[in-house]
């Protein structure tokens, strides 16, 4: 057990050393060849980011493992609202009056419901990854209209490329190529350190691995999204911390599992029909009057967010 569990955490910090030094490398090779950032930015980034996540899911689905397929990308999108808004709301606050992430909100929505139907019609298999994917392709391809809109009526005056994480056009390519090499060979062996001890941990606690999937595994790769907004919270940057979770759950939603259904069909454990997926919906609307109505989310939303996460794990865990 111990054993295990000393493996399971070397494999996430393997998983999110290699998902970032794959953000750097392909955002810098990218730059290089001549990709617009615009593109880079909307792609390449959204994609290393969600890597950690993407290698779970594809080789808990190899391993006959959907349960930390699934519990993974469940698990990950509630803690994001209930978790990774809750803390840095307790710390700062979120002034989310600011945002205006209405549009995108919608397509969260759009894309939850869309996967939760797409559960009861499971197990997941190509033509429901097809779905997935083409659903990603709309959000990504309105998300690049929008982009091109406001950076022709800022004419010009952002750079975009300075606001790319790890963006260096003075990087030489041999770092390029280190940054590539090691983000390509980390992200599987991290990923299959994690997922086979975590079916080992659910073997030995007794418990299903939906229930290691949706706890352990999703709240270790939900990490990088809380840096992100801890960060944005003590900068007052409300919109960049709800776009950062509003993004991410949707990546989840359409990419992660999409992708993941063309290696292998993903069965629907029954308690996740039962319970989980409608944690996930609701933590989803929690956020609508937020967004909508522009209320505060500060210390006592924070805490209210925070204790409902902790309760949730309680009940998964009993």
């Amino acid at each position: 057990m111990v054993q295990d569990l000393l493996y399971a955490s070397l494999g996430l910090v393997i998983l999110l050393l290699a998902g970032d030094s794959l953000v750097r490398g392909a955002v810098n090779l990218s730059l290089r060849i001549g990709i617009p950032a615009l593109i880079v930015s909307l792609t390449i980034v959204a994609f290393g980011t969600s890597a950690p996540e993407l290698l779970i899911a594809v080789q808990a689905a190899l391993d006959n493992a959907p349960g930390i397929a699934l519990g993974n990308v469940v698990g990950s999108n509630t803690a994001n609202v209930l978790l990774v808004l809750g803390i840095p709301a307790v710390i700062s606050g979120l002034k989310t009056d600011e945002c205006d992430t209405r549009q995108t909100y919608m397509f969260m929505l759009a894309a939850t419901l869309l996967f939760i139907v797409l559960c009861f019609m499971g197990p997941f298999t190509w033509v429901h990854g097809l779905i997935l994917m083409a659903g990603l392709a709309l959000v990504l391809g309105d998300a690049m209209r929008a982009a091109h809109a406001h950076r022709k009526e800022a004419k010009g005056a952002i750079d975009l490329e300075e606001e790319l994480e790890g963006a260096d056009p003075s990087m030489p390519w041999w770092k390029i190529a280190v940054f590539m090499a090691l983000g390509l060979l980390g992200l599987p062996l991290g990923a299959g350190l994690l997922v086979d001890s975590s079916v080992n941990i659910a073997r030995v606690m007794g418990v299903s691995e939906t229930v290691i999937g949706l706890t352990l595994v999703a709240v270790g790769t939900s990490l990088p999204e809380l840096a992100t907004t801890v960060m944005a919270a003590l900068r007052q940057q409300a919109d960049v911390a709800l776009g950062n979770v509003i993004g991410s759950n949707m990546f989840n939603l359409l990419a992660i599992i999409g992708i993941a259904s063309f290696v292998a069909d993903i069965p629907v454990p029954e308690q996740m029909l039962r319970f989980d997926l409608w944690v996930m919906l609701g933590s989803s609307l929690v956020l609508a009057p937020f967004v909508f109505r522009g209320w505060h989310m500060n210390r006592p939303w924070g805490i209210a967010l925070s204790a409902l996460y902790t309760t949730y794990i309680l009940v998964v865990l009993i």
